[in-house]
């Protein structure tokens, strides 16, 4: 898989190309730009789901798809033990440069089944990582065997039903269609593109009867601004 991100990242960090963005496109909205410098954002320039999930993690940290590693910076100043990992080597390279002191280039699927963790945090829609919806469950009992007895995972999402209301308010759904929340993502940076990939937004209420329904309790913790909401969820 072409690393787009990586490649930006490491122009923007190394090469000072500070005018340079990202652009996501997806199967359910227009290109959209995102700033480089969101990636390397400090803890004051934060949403509030994020400051909020730093606030409650504890103990040994596993930060999923860390990226440039603005969550484990903030963590290691905390004198907190994180390893940070990501399929994106580029990324990675960034976070390392930064100052992150445990990195590994890895899918979370690859992570040795004897590690175990206090908190492992999977932000920045975190539920898009498993992709679709038959896959959640798998997901996050995957994720729960790398909790100590009293961890937690603190996992944030998005519910998209408000980008299928009409001026009415109301929801126009095809029921014969699979989840709404199911989208296809790609990104681009200056002449190159990545490969699309799948990419879940889910309700909280489905995530917490998935989760309750595989032998895990399931918290809200708090909503954003915009239809987005942080989660724990930690075993039964």
């Amino acid at each position: 898989m072409n690393d787009i991100l990586g490649t930006a990242l490491k122009a923007y960090y190394f090469d000072k190309n500070t005018e340079d963005k990202l652009t996501t496109s997806s199967s359910i909205s227009e290109e959209d730009e995102m700033p480089l410098s969101y990636l390397l954002r400090s803890y004051d320039e934060m949403p509030k789901l994020e400051k909020k999930a730093l606030e409650l993690a504890n103990g040994k940290i596993l930060d999923i798809g860390c990226g440039a590693g603005s969550h484990s910076l903030y963590l290691q100043n905390r004198s907190l033990d994180v390893t940070a990992i990501d399929v994106s080597k580029g990324a990675l390279s960034v976070a390392k440069a930064r100052g992150v002191l445990k990195t590994e280039n890895k899918n979370i699927y690859s992570l040795e089944t004897h590690h175990k963790f206090d908190t492992i945090l999977v932000l920045m829609n975190g539920t898009g990582i498993c992709g679709k919806l038959n896959k959640l469950a798998s997901f996050l009992r995957y994720l729960s065997s790398f909790l100590t007895p009293t961890g937690q995972i603190l996992i944030d999402s998005s519910d998209i039903i408000y980008m299928f209301e009409d001026p009415n308010g109301d929801h126009w759904i095809d029921a014969t269609q699979d989840y709404y929340g199911e989208v296809q993502f790609w990104m681009n940076y200056k002449d190159q593109q990545s490969e699309t990939f799948d990419w879940l937004y889910v309700d909280y209420n489905t995530l917490q009867r998935c989760a309750m329904y595989n032998g895990m309790n399931c918290e809200l913790i708090t909503e954003g601004e915009h239809y987005d909401y942080l989660a724990k969820i930690t075993k039964a």
